[in-house]
C-alpha cells in the first residue's frame, strides 16, 4: 500500500469522531455498554447495478445492517484483505450474519463491469453483493459515503493505471444510517466482536 493510501486510511479513521462507539466496562467489570452520540452524514441516495445485472438503490439495503466497502477488482492487496476480513467476521457471527448484507462498490467502473465483479465476489462471502455503474453513478455513491478515490497512472498495472482510494469499511444500520466503521486491516475477530456488541445493544431483529 503506497504512502498516499496509508495517509488516507489514517485520516479516514476520524470520520467516526462525531459518532463515537464506546465499549465501557461496568463498575463490577461484568457487563459492557455501547453508547453513541452525534450524527455523521455518511450514506445516502445512489443507483447502481449489482453483479447479476440488477438495479440497486440505497432503498434496496433498508431493513438489514450492511458492511460497505469501496474498492476495485484489480486491487493487489488492500481490497482482498478487507473482503477477507469481512467474510471471516461474518462467519464468526453465525446466525447474526443473516442480519447483515456485505457490499462491495467499485471505484473503477471503467474496468469493473458486472461480469467482472461477478467473478471477483465468488472468492469471498456467499452473500457479498458487488456493485458497479457509470462513472457518474460511482462518483455520486462515493460522495454520499464520503469516500475519496482517484485514478493513478502506473505503467506496470493492468490497463496502465491503478486506483488510490480510502480503505474504510462502513457499518450501516437497517435505516441506512452510519453506525461505525473499520479499517480494511481490522482483524476479523475484532470486527465480529464489535458488531455483536452493536447488535446486542440494538436488540434482536424484528
Amino acid at each position: 500500500m503506497n504512502r498516499k493510501i496509508f495517509l488516507l486510511a489514517l485520516a479516514s479513521l476520524t470520520v467516526g469522531a462525531a459518532v463515537a462507539l464506546a465499549f465501557v466496562a461496568s463498575k463490577n467489570n461484568t457487563a459492557t455498554r455501547v453508547t453513541t452520540s452525534g450524527v455523521v452524514d455518511i450514506g445516502g441516495a445512489f443507483t447502481l447495478t449489482d453483479h447479476k445485472g440488477r438495479s440497486v438503490t440505497e432503498k434496496s439495503l433498508l431493513g438489514k445492517y450492511s458492511l460497505v466497502f469501496f474498492g476495485f477488482t484489480y486491487c493487489p492487496d488492500v481490497c482482498p484483505i478487507a473482503l477477507q476480513n469481512i467474510t471471516a467476521a461474518l462467519d464468526m457471527l453465525g446466525p447474526n450474519s443473516e442480519r447483515i448484507t456485505p457490499i462491495f462498490i467499485t471505484t473503477d467502473p471503467e474496468r469493473d463491469t458486472a461480469e467482472k465483479i461477478a467473478e471477483f465476489v465468488k472468492g469471498f462471502h456467499k452473500d457479498l453483493i458487488g456493485l458497479t455503474g457509470t462513472p457518474e453513478q460511482i462518483k455520486s455513491a462515493a460522495k454520499a459515503y464520503r469516500v475519496y478515490y482517484a485514478k493513478a497512472m502506473n505503467k506496470d498495472a493492468p490497463g496502465g493505471y491503478t486506483i488510490d482510494h480510502m480503505t474504510v469499511i462502513y457499518f450501516m444500520g437497517p435505516d441506512g444510517k452510519y453506525i461505525s466503521h473499520f479499517n480494511h486491516a481490522t482483524p476479523a475477530k475484532d470486527m465480529a466482536k464489535r458488531i455483536n456488541l452493536i447488535l446486542e445493544h440494538n436488540g434482536k431483529a424484528s
